[in-house]
């Protein structure tokens, strides 16, 4: 149908008072009247999932921000009257402020979002026509009865009859408030395991190894009682099973002396090395969705490389021709260089003086985690003693190298270099650096570096929330690990082995900080 049959179809329901309901998003209600359904039925056929040539092309000719026209930007339509508004640049919020409109869809997704909630919701009824009108505009498409499936991978979740019978049978519930404590426990110390217990302080913590562990999603195929997975799997139950009293990972332990011989001893290890050799046994020990061990780091989608690998992408350039040659590794972590080490550290930020940088303000002549990360992704020149062999030139010639993120992972850990080994010397180095509870990758990307060159602005997009915080007290030779861990919004805590305390976001931020973990905010469907 025609867009001005569809505003006058939808219109009639625009002005209505919501009703409110015990159960989801009340604000539906104002939406659910006279012909709520077809009015649906109709936005998912024409804006979101058009299955035919025809709703497409109508899609890529109307579909645009009705105040600034822009294609993208997480278009949104309003779900009580037609209008397209951008999502990043709030032009939907607007429309919804001014109108009163509570609801708008997001027109990729299908998604249904509330401004008075501020949040995407879900209701079981819009749920289903959601479903219903993708599964029609995929046949439409022509799509094999086997890509049909693909849509199953997310479906809705149904209890099965014995989970009904359980639950009957078991009416007791775990209620989660803002003061809740459940998950939080302390850790005995083995003999100078305080390493491995700060790691997995901040493992335990991490939401998405913490859901996929507490919905018993590993299958094991090895011995149990040689597998790292599995041992993590019963860490999980035992940290949220509501007991107070330090845990003793002495299987763990024992595990991690099994796997990684190089940490075995009852000598102070480093939490860094811990961290890249426990998530290297996992990757090892975990399956892919294929059922085949996870052995490529490249080509694997166990639970540890989805949250936890990203790509990182160097630019080779030639002085002479300037032929760029690409490649793009793996990488579960990135290490920062810091003012003080023997590495000169180049450049601080304009911001430095104390103003805000990267969404948080900083003490005046302070080092920032953004100055860490533009010094990481600078071009630095390769000099006459490092020529590589240009494909352009077909000779030896001096280059610049730039280090820019391909692709990011869901959790991102920034190791601080805070220890320095070299021939002369041993040491740490105590440089304090202010780090953001929220962060944006967007400048570090390689697509904004491409986004610069064609002088185009790119929104950011690539927001993280810090969520875990590790620190190392004392010396190169003698020292402590803590951690620092994120319970609830702006609830922390600190965890000195056995010792769990309350911790402010100022003791937090005002930390030396070793290793940082931040989480992506916002997740999407690849």
């Amino acid at each position: 149908p025609p867009i001005a049959d569809l505003e006058n179809t939808i219109s009639k329901n625009s002005d209505v008072v919501s009703v409110m309901s015990p159960a989801g998003c009340s604000h539906v209600n104002g939406f659910k009247v006279d012909n709520w359904k077809q009015n649906l039925r109709l936005i998912y056929q024409c804006f979101v999932w058009s299955g035919s040539v025809e709703t497409r092309k109508r899609k890529a000719k109307s579909c645009i921000c009705h105040l600034c026209g822009a294609h993208l930007n997480r278009l949104h339509s309003c779900l009580h009257c037609v209008f397209f508004g951008c999502f990043s640049k709030k032009h939907i919020h607007e429309h919804a402020k001014n109108k009163r409109h509570n609801l708008a869809i997001d027109l990729l997704y299908g998604g249904i979002y509330c401004f008075v909630c501020q949040d995407y919701i879900y209701d079981k009824d819009m749920e289903q026509i959601a479903k219903e009108e993708q599964r029609k505009a995929w046949k439409l498409q022509g799509r094999s009865p086997l890509l049909l499936c693909i849509g199953e991978k997310y479906s809705m979740w149904e209890p099965t009859k014995r989970e009904l019978e359980l639950l009957r049978h078991n009416p007791k519930r775990r209620k989660i408030t803002a003061n809740c404590t459940i998950g939080l426990r302390g850790l005995i110390n083995l003999g100078n395991t305080c390493f491995m217990n700060c790691i997995v302080q901040a493992l335990t913590h991490t939401p998405l190894l913490r859901d996929f562990f507490l919905s018993d999603r590993h299958k094991c195929e090895m011995q149990s009682n040689s597998c790292l997975v599995c041992e993590m799997s019963q860490l999980f139950q035992e940290f949220y099973s509501g007991h107070r009293s330090p845990h003793i990972p002495f299987r763990l332990l024992h595990l991690v002396w099994t796997h990684a011989r190089h940490l075995a001893g009852y000598e102070q290890q480093d939490a860094h090395e811990f961290l890249i050799a426990a998530l290297d046994v996992l990757h090892r020990h975990c399956k892919d969705d294929n059922g085949k061990k996870a052995n490529n780091p490249n080509h694997c989608s166990c639970i540890i490389d989805q949250i936890f690998t990203g790509g990182l992408q160097s630019d080779v350039t030639c002085q002479v021709c300037h032929g760029v040659s690409t490649t793009i590794d793996p990488f579960w972590d990135i290490s920062l260089d810091l003012p003080g080490s023997s590495t000169p550290f180049w450049p601080l930020s304009p911001g430095s003086d104390g103003s805000v940088v990267n969404g948080d303000s900083h003490p005046s002549g302070a080092t920032t985690l953004t100055d860490c990360l533009r010094r990481f992704t600078r071009p630095e020149h390769l000099g006459s003693s490092a020529k590589i062999k240009c494909s352009g030139c077909h000779s030896y010639q001096e280059s610049t190298k730039q280090l820019t993120m391909k692709r990011l992972p869901i959790v991102a850990c920034f190791h601080l270099k805070r220890f320095e080994h070299s021939a002369k010397l041993r040491r740490k180095i105590t440089t304090y650096v202010s780090f953001p509870l929220e962060l944006d990758m967007t400048p570090f990307m390689a697509s904004s570096k491409e986004s610069r060159m064609n002088g185009q602005y790119q929104q950011p997009v690539d927001s993280y929330s810090l969520f875990a915080v590790v620190n190392h007290q004392g010396t190169l030779e003698s020292g402590h690990y803590t951690t620092f861990i994120r319970q609830h919004k702006d609830q922390w805590f600190k965890c000195d082995d056995a010792i769990i305390t309350k911790a402010s976001i100022k003791d937090v931020l005002d930390s030396e900080g070793y290793l940082l973990f931040y989480h992506k905010q916002f997740l999407e469907y690849e």
